[in-house]
């Protein structure tokens, strides 16, 4: 046997070991972990900007959330907020609020994860749509792809963001999640079906 056909014998063991106990597990913990290390951080920081200090406060919208999310809307009333309608303003900034601290814990802990990491990766479009649009961020902000500066906050940083939401997105939490958990469980309590 040649070294060659002896390396190839080895990668092909060492592809299916790690197929058969990783595969299930490994991936989806591990993008939960990166979202959970480098952006849950960021979702709680930025939620906490737009609520009230205190366990209560989380339920009363602070004005800084409308300046963040309906600046048009707070400049045609003149900056009162109380000029502005529930819909679809007040709508927009009450679930735009609660998404940025429901998705990404949906996400960490493994719950309903392919519909929250959808909802992610849109918000991070939205957000971005903001940022450009509304906030009038500038063109070092917004970045360029294919250049040779990988630090543009919109276009690199929040492009790299998304590769955990879509690996969550088309596979799932995996094995150790609330997904699964919920899984076995239904399975385990389902009716079985009795023959005629």
């Amino acid at each position: 046997m040649t070294a060659i056909h002896l390396l190839r014998r080895l990668h092909n063991c060492a592809v299916a070991w790690s197929d058969r106990r990783l595969k299930d597990w490994l991936p989806g913990l591990f993008a939960r972990f990166v979202f959970a290390a480098v952006l849950l951080p960021f979702f709680i920081s930025a939620f906490r900007t737009k609520v009230e200090p205190g366990f209560f406060g989380f339920f009363h919208i602070r004005a800084s959330a409308w300046y963040q999310i309906a600046l048009p809307a707070v400049d045609a009333a003149g900056g009162d907020l109380s000029q502005i309608g529930p819909f679809p303003w007040g709508m927009i900034v009450l679930l735009g609020t609660y998404a940025e601290i429901t998705l990404p814990l949906l996400i960490v802990f493994g719950l309903f994860t392919r519909i929250a990491a959808l909802g992610m990766i849109c918000f991070l479009a939205v957000m971005s749509l903001v940022d450009i649009t509304v906030h009038q961020v500038d063109a070092a902000t917004i970045g360029a792809l294919f250049d040779r500066f990988p630090d543009a906050v919109i276009l690199d940083q929040r492009l790299l963001w998304t590769i955990p939401l879509v690996q969550l997105a088309f596979y799932g939490a995996g094995a150790v999640s609330l997904d699964r958990l919920l899984a076995t469980l239904c399975h385990v309590h389902r009716p079985t079906k009795t023959a005629p």
